[in-house]
């Protein structure tokens, strides 16, 4: 769409953090304009990529090799595609698989055959081969059997599938890693985040996945090709459009939040920015607000089409249809009179909403305003080559209050209980995966990793008080307590980045990992996310994108939601 930019007169603040920093509003979190997969397909289409299938070597069996060419002003890449036959007893989402349906790499340019052969030998080993500083990323993924197969068995047929069918699921295949920034040998992210298409987080995975189902879609069409022959037919654009990649994404996720606070604080920053902005807008035009009905009307036909049998979701989907219907109701008699509509909007959202419906209408309100908030992607990344130093010189006192002040929510946390302390994260020796154990039922414990940030600033505000001389430079303190030194480096950057910590207990009994993997995934630009038990979700991506060669013709936005047709 395109109006003039909203005037904004006066400027509502960016929620706290004490509010949006809970992992239970963190587990609430949707996509929005600032999502991965949304700032790839707008930088692709704004800088003229184009898009080849330059290798195509599938048998009658569905097996062989495929080479997936992206062509911007400066660069190419290449996703290098193999294609199995899996027997159906060795194909799991499990991150101790050993086989997969398809196997992938976006390497670095165009690759010759050599290229080909070598990665080969090594791309369907995944975590068992390895790879070199020419892919970018590694990655495998799994067929939704049943649907695949139905799909395929009818345009076999001369017919089109069944649109009920496909929304059930969403996708054809689920993708159970995309490794990057260097695991098993692939290019380390400083090789490429000076590069404009990358400089954003995550932008080379998210090339990744959206290639990957071109060549899902054009893998089900040519396994219909060769069982219907002439009497096979291709998939209807608008119902090809409609099928998404799937995701399976488990703890190893989680931590990075934890890992990566700058970072994190970065993402969240830019969004509550967006909203702010949002939200002080004076005047609202009448061409904004119906195009947020219509997002909104849209947004409804998602959550008919979300599904999930895990009982911490169920009830999740229920309230947001809830609530959405209730915020299509509330707009009935809504008067966008007196000023800052969408403001007072939010506002009955807080008292009237569930979280998920709060977090949803957060991310309606951005869609009719790109000129707002689309360049706030910019600021999204974070320059984590260097650690920062330690304010060595700051006084013992003078940390106390430095923790009083910004980690308040840490010193109210009781960790007392056994239940307050039941989990430890530890990376797994056989996968180097994150995991959570048991802290009073398993051994480990001494492996524990430090990612409770609410419970070392209470050990470090303890031994601080107990601190003798507490005028005493912290660099004393800390030549005697040097366990302490990574969270008094940490804690030390909280007033340049407020939204860095989670403001909960991470090893309480009743933490949720899923609640940590949906902020993330919301920033991916995931939809529909269906929990397989709380430490595992499964997603889908790019749902009704335009393909490659599409890109150019249709809109690199207005997509994530259903249309209204």
């Amino acid at each position: 769409m395109s109006h003039d930019t909203p005037i904004i007169e006066t400027h509502i603040p960016r929620r706290p953090p004490e509010q949006v920093m809970r992992l239970a509003r963190m587990g609430s979190a949707h996509q929005g304009r600032l999502s991965f997969m949304r700032t790839l397909l707008r930088r692709l289409k704004r800088d003229s990529w184009t898009f080849e299938r330059t290798l195509w070597e599938i048998d009658d069996q569905g097996v062989g090799r495929a080479v997936y060419q992206a062509k911007g002003p400066e660069r190419t890449y290449s996703l290098i595609a193999f294609a199995h036959d899996l027997p159906p007893e060795q194909r799991s989402d499990r991150v101790i698989a050993e086989a997969w349906d398809a196997t992938f790499a976006l390497f670095d340019g165009v690759p010759d055959e050599a290229d080909l052969q070598r990665l080969e030998l090594n791309v369907p080993k995944q975590e068992a081969g390895r790879v070199s500083s020419s892919e970018l990323s590694l990655s495998r993924a799994n067929r939704s059997v049943r649907l695949f197969d139905y799909v395929a068995d009818t345009l076999a047929a001369g017919q089109q599938p069944d649109m009920a069918q496909i929304e059930s699921v969403g996708y054809l295949m689920r993708t159970t890693a995309v490794y990057g920034s260097g695991k098993f040998g692939a290019a380390d992210r400083d090789l490429i985040w000076q590069r404009e298409e990358m400089a954003g987080p995550f932008q080379c995975e998210m090339l990744n996945v959206w290639l990957i189902r071109a060549f899902t879609l054009d893998l089900v069409e040519h396994m219909a090709a060769v069982k219907g022959g002439d009497h096979a037919v291709a998939l209807e654009p608008t119902l090809r459009r409609s099928i998404g990649v799937g995701n399976s994404t488990g703890l190893g996720m989680a931590p990075f939040l934890m890992n990566h606070p700058i970072l994190l604080n970065n993402w969240i920053m830019a969004r509550e920015e967006a909203i702010a902005r949002v939200r002080s807008i004076q005047q609202v035009d009448d061409e904004s607000f119906e195009l947020f009905r219509k997002f909104l009307a849209r947004s409804w036909i998602n959550a008919e089409q979300w599904q999930s049998e895990h009982p911490l979701q169920q009830p999740k989907i229920t309230s947001v249809k809830s609530d959405i219907r209730r915020l299509q109701m509330y707009l009935i008699p809504f008067k966008r009179q007196p000023d800052y509509a969408w403001d007072r909007l939010y506002q009955w959202a807080e008292k009237s909403l569930s979280l998920e419906g709060q977090e949803l209408l957060t991310m309606l309100m951005l869609e009719p305003y790109p000129e707002l908030v689309d360049g706030l992607t910019g600021c999204m990344n974070a320059d984590e080559q260097y650690l920062p130093t330690i304010e060595a010189q700051m006084t013992v006192a003078d940390m106390r209050g430095w923790l009083a002040q910004y980690y308040d929510w840490a010193l109210k946390l009781d960790f007392s209980p056994d239940e307050s302390r039941s989990r430890f994260w530890y990376v797994s020796e056989e996968k180097l995966e994150p995991r959570l154990g048991e802290r009073f039922a398993e051994e480990g414990g001494e492996l524990e990793q430090p990612l409770c940030i609410g419970w070392h600033v209470n050990q470090l505000a303890g031994a601080l008080a107990d601190w003798e001389g507490q005028d005493d430079a912290l660099a004393e303190f800390l030549l005697v307590h040097p366990e302490y030194r990574h969270v008094v480096r940490r804690t030390q950057q909280a007033d340049k980045a407020p939204y860095m910590e989670i403001q909960d207990n991470l090893i309480a009994a009743e933490m949720l990992p899923i609640d940590l993997l949906r902020l993330k995934l919301s920033f991916f630009g995931a939809t529909k996310f269906d929990p397989r038990s709380d430490r595992w979700v499964r997603i889908t991506m790019f749902q009704h994108a335009p393909f490659p060669h599409e890109l150019q013709d249709l809109s690199a936005d207005d997509w994530v939601y259903p249309p209204l047709t």
